[in-house]
C-alpha cells in the first residue's frame, strides 16, 4: 500500500470536517509554512526573473515617449527611470522580487487556501481542487494581462493631461508601484466569478437573488473599478468594470445551470 507523505497524510477528524479550534489553529499554521516555503522558492526566480521583468514593466512607459518624443525629459538616455534616494533602487529591487514571488508562489497559495477549506466540505466538493486552483490562476493571469494591455492607453492619457507645457519625470518607485498595484487590481477583480459560485455553490446567493440585485451590483462594481484601480483615468476604471459585469451575467447563467 502506497503511503502518502507527511505534509499530505490527514488525520481522521480532518477527512470527516470534525475539527476543533486548535487542530483549526494548527492546521493554518501548517498551510501558512508552506506558503512562506512557495513565497522562498518564488524569490529565487523572481531574482532571475528581475531584469526581463524590468524590461516588461518598464516598456508601455518606452513606447508613450517613442510615441511623444517631445515629451522625452532626457533625449541622451531615452526612457531612463530615475530615483531621488539613495536606498531607491535596493527598495525597487526587492518590491519587483516580492511580485514575482507572489505570481510563481500563486498556485501553491491558492491550493494550500482551498487545503484548509477542504476539512468542512463533502467528499464531492473536494474533487473541486485542482479546478479551483487552475481556474483561479487562469483568472488571476487574465486579468494581469488585461491591466498590462491598457498601461499603454492609460499612460498617454495621464501624460498628455498636461499638453505641451510639461513633461512627465516619473520616478522609478512611483511609476513601478503604479503598474504592480494595477496589475494586482485587475487580477484580484478578475477573481469575481470565483466569489460568486463558491457562494451560490454553498446556497448563500441564487439566481434569482443575483438577476432581482443586478442594477445594484453594478453599481457596486462601478464604485469597485473606481477605488480599487490605482489610476484616475477612466480607460483603466472601464477596462475592469466591463470584464466585472460580464462576469456577474455568466455567474448568473451558471447559477442557472447549477439549479440554484
Amino acid at each position: 500500500m502506497r503511503t502518502l507523505p507527511r505534509w499530505r497524510r490527514k488525520s481522521p477528524e480532518q477527512r470527516e470536517g470534525a475539527m476543533s479550534l486548535i487542530d483549526h489553529l494548527k492546521e493554518l499554521r501548517h498551510r501558512l509554512l508552506i506558503c512562506l516555503w512557495a513565497l522562498l522558492g518564488g524569490s529565487v526566480a523572481g531574482f532571475l526573473l528581475y531584469e526581463p521583468a524590468m524590461r516588461l514593466i518598464q516598456s508601455p512607459y518606452c513606447d508613450f515617449l517613442r510615441d511623444h518624443p517631445d515629451k522625452t525629459p532626457f533625449p541622451q538616455q531615452g526612457c531612463s527611470l530615475i530615483f531621488l534616494g539613495a536606498i531607491d533602487g535596493f527598495l525597487i529591487t526587492v518590491k519587483v522580487i516580492i511580485f514575482l514571488a507572489l505570481v510563481v508562489a500563486l498556485p501553491v497559495i491558492l491550493y494550500q487556501l482551498w487545503a484548509f477549506i477542504v476539512p468542512g466540505l463533502t467528499d464531492r466538493e473536494r474533487r473541486w481542487a485542482i479546478p479551483f486552483v487552475t481556474l483561479s490562476l487562469i483568472l488571476f493571469l487574465l486579468g494581469g494581462t488585461a491591466a498590462y494591455l491598457t498601461l499603454p492607453k492609460a499612460l498617454q492619457f495621464l501624460l498628455g493631461l498636461g499638453g505641451d507645457f510639461v513633461s512627465p519625470l516619473l520616478t522609478v518607485d512611483k511609476y513601478i508601484g503604479f503598474v504592480i498595484f494595477t496589475i494586482l487590481a485587475f487580477g484580484l477583480g478578475f477573481e469575481f466569478p470565483i466569489l460568486l459560485i463558491s457562494l451560490t455553490a454553498a446556497g448563500v446567493l441564487t439566481n434569482e437573488t443575483m438577476r432581482r440585485y443586478r442594477r445594484q451590483v453594478v453599481l457596486g462594481l462601478a464604485i469597485f473599478a473606481a477605488v480599487i484601480t490605482p489610476s484616475p483615468d477612466p480607460i483603466s476604471m472601464l477596462a475592469l468594470l466591463v470584464p466585472l459585469y460580464l462576469f456577474y451575467e455568466g455567474a448568473i447563467i451558471v447559477s442557472r445551470l447549477m439549479k440554484r
